[in-house]
């Protein structure tokens, strides 16, 4: 499964993270910029995609809807990219196992 970074996260990750995620994406490359979260949540059950954000909102609607699409929910405030970068790269075995096991739908990373 493939990673799609929200709005609030850099287009850059997508290359710097290709190595341990090959085929992600983000919001905007896919015209969603402006869309819903509906409208992300929706192409990202569609195309599958697992959904990293900052937002709380789409922790709150896998809490409801479970998945698919699963979320990675953020949670380092506005910090660079870099250090988002970092927070994934040593998040990624948990990642991984938030991809596979499907009782599982939504992950915190600190």
């Amino acid at each position: 499964m493939k990673l799609l970074f929200d709005q609030n996260l850099s287009r850059k990750l997508v290359n710097r993270l290709a190595d341990i995620f090959p085929g992600s994406s983000h919001v905007q490359f896919h015209e969603l910029a402006e869309k819903t979260d509906t409208e992300i949540w929706e192409f990202a059950q569609g195309n599958d995609f697992c959904i990293v954000t900052q937002d709380a909102d789409f922790a709150e609607r896998s809490r409801l809807y479970g998945s698919p699409p699963k979320v990675v929910w953020l949670r380092c405030g506005n910090a660079p990219t870099r250090e988002v970068e970092m927070m994934i790269r040593s998040g990624e075995e948990a990642i991984q196992e938030l991809l596979r096991d499907s009782r599982l739908h939504c992950l915190e990373l600190y």
